[in-house]
């Protein structure tokens, strides 16, 4: 059963589609490498399409009808897009969900130091990342500090071309011996993942004896960096403790091969997902049958926890108030709803890389330019953590594929014995409903820079457009 390459297929009318689509998927996740930058894009995007935000409706006390289009936002870190259908929504949705945060290391709350005449900002890494992968890369910062006197200043530097880049040094491999001998995993330590943010020294009249001049004596590069970080966004270092700053792989995403075939970026996991559900909810149909959803969530890389993680009550509480906004409320409504759902759990498939091909087994490994790749089940080993989708709803998703000339696959994540993952799909599936993991198939998935084919980004949105449609 295997399955052709994608790009046989195509005439110059996909040719011409395929390459708009990536083009913005490019922009996209070149512009957008936290969730609170996805979701505002993604809030941007929908507005342009017609959406409304679900709190001014409700404010001015609109009835939902068959094709009015709705947003919620949820602390600026996830977002659920609601097109409404025209059959009662006991019925059912079909929901596209996906994830917008990737793994990158997180600025500490108490991160500023100086040491041999280099001030550094100590991180805590985020998510699953091989360590030595983040070191002598040109690093970016990204994210918000929120003053007591209710001010945010927005972050982004290390991205345009006259902005400074950071980075993370390492050791020269003239010194390195001892170092090289240890395990993978400990060949950079986390607490050694520091960034590296300045040198130059403060100022200070000899003369000067106030206690700032004191101070800036004492540390004067990280004297110095306070005096830019307060120049620059009117900040104290105090202000560090309510921030939010993510450090991530600076610049552009990039068309990968002489052939331009492939997408060379950071973020791909779970964002190559994430834009083409958005772009596929926002390219539906303007009459469905059944509601359409497109969940994009945040916190699915440690385990989908907190208020803005899939295992919070955002995605229930929003569909309590659309249903009562279309004047269908009630808890036993809302039960059959979300029981009657079909899922998608958009999020990206371990690609078959030649290089590495003993961590899988070959003939059910997902392929980079063989389309949409569906995961029965995910899981670890036997299947520990797993959603395992009924064979029942497989074959619906089969047809609605077959019938749209979705190119598909099926895939598992690597060797029964080697390892595995999973996705927010289990979260869902405690409602009843049916959920099955799609996505796209990524090379160095976790890495700074990862690799998508553009061929499975068309039919993945091909095929979630398709989905949309299921009756």
């Amino acid at each position: 059963m295997e399955r052709e390459n994608a790009w046989k297929k195509y005439g110059d009318a996909d040719i011409a589609k395929l390459e708009e689509l990536a083009a913005g998927y490019i922009d996209f996740i070149s512009t957008n490498k936290t969730e609170r930058e996805c979701c505002a894009a993604a809030i941007e995007m929908a507005r342009a399409a017609g959406y409304v935000s679900l709190a001014e409706a409700r404010e001015r006390g609109a009835k939902l009808k068959p094709g009015d289009k709705v947003y919620a936002d949820n602390c600026g870190k996830s977002l659920m897009l609601v097109q409404v259908g025209e059959l009662p929504m006991e019925r059912g949705f079909n929901i596209l969900g996906a994830h917008i945060d990737s793994p990158r290391l997180d600025i500490k709350q108490n991160p500023l130091y100086e040491s041999a005449d280099f001030a550094l900002l100590d991180t805590h890494y985020y998510g699953g990342i091989k360590k030595y992968q983040w070191v002598t890369i040109p690093l970016a910062i990204h994210g918000v500090v929120c003053k007591t006197d209710g001010t945010v200043e927005r972050v982004n530097v290390g991205e345009d071309a006259g902005d400074p880049a950071f980075v993370i040094t390492d050791l020269l491999p003239h010194l390195g011996d001892e170092q090289m001998k240890r395990n993978a995993a400990k060949v950079v330590e986390g607490e050694d993942l520091d960034v590296l943010v300045g040198s130059r020294p403060l100022a200070v009249a000899e003369d000067d004896e106030s206690d700032e001049a004191k101070e800036a004596k004492k540390a004067p590069v990280k004297a110095k960096l306070l005096a830019l970080l307060k120049e620059k966004y009117g900040m104290a270092e105090e202000d560090f403790l309510s921030a939010e700053l993510e450090v991530v792989p600076a610049g552009r995403a990039r068309e990968c091969g002489f052939d331009r075939s492939m997408v060379l970026g950071y973020g791909q996991d779970d964002r190559s997902c994430a834009y083409t559900s958005l772009v596929a909810q926002l390219d539906a149909p303007a009459q469905l049958q059944r509601t359409g959803i497109c969940l994009l969530v945040d916190k699915e890389e440690i385990g989908s926890v907190g208020a803005t993680g899939m295992t919070s009550m955002f995605f229930e509480n929003t569909v309590a108030e659309i249903m009562d906004l279309a004047g269908q409320a009630g808890d036993l409504p809302l039960r059959r709803a979300l029981a009657n759902s079909a899922m998608l759990s958009s999020d990206v498939s371990a690609g078959f890389d030649p290089l590495y091909g003993n961590a899988f087994e070959a003939k059910n490994a997902a392929y980079l330019g063989r389309g949409l790749v569906f995961n029965k089940f995910t899981g670890a080993r036997g299947k520990s953590g797993s959603n395992d989708a009924n064979a029942e709803y497989v074959a619906q998703v089969r047809r609605v594929m077959e019938d749209a000339d979705v190119a598909y696959q099926t895939a598992e994540l690597g060797k029964v014995d080697i390892g595995g993952g999973g996705t927010i799909a289990y979260i869902l599936a405690k409602y009843g409903m049916d959920v099955i993991d799609s996505g796209v198939s990524v090379l160095s998935m976790h890495a700074p820079w990862e690799v998508t084919s553009k061929a499975d980004l068309y039919e993945a949105k091909k095929g979630y457009v398709a989905f949309l449609g299921l009756e």
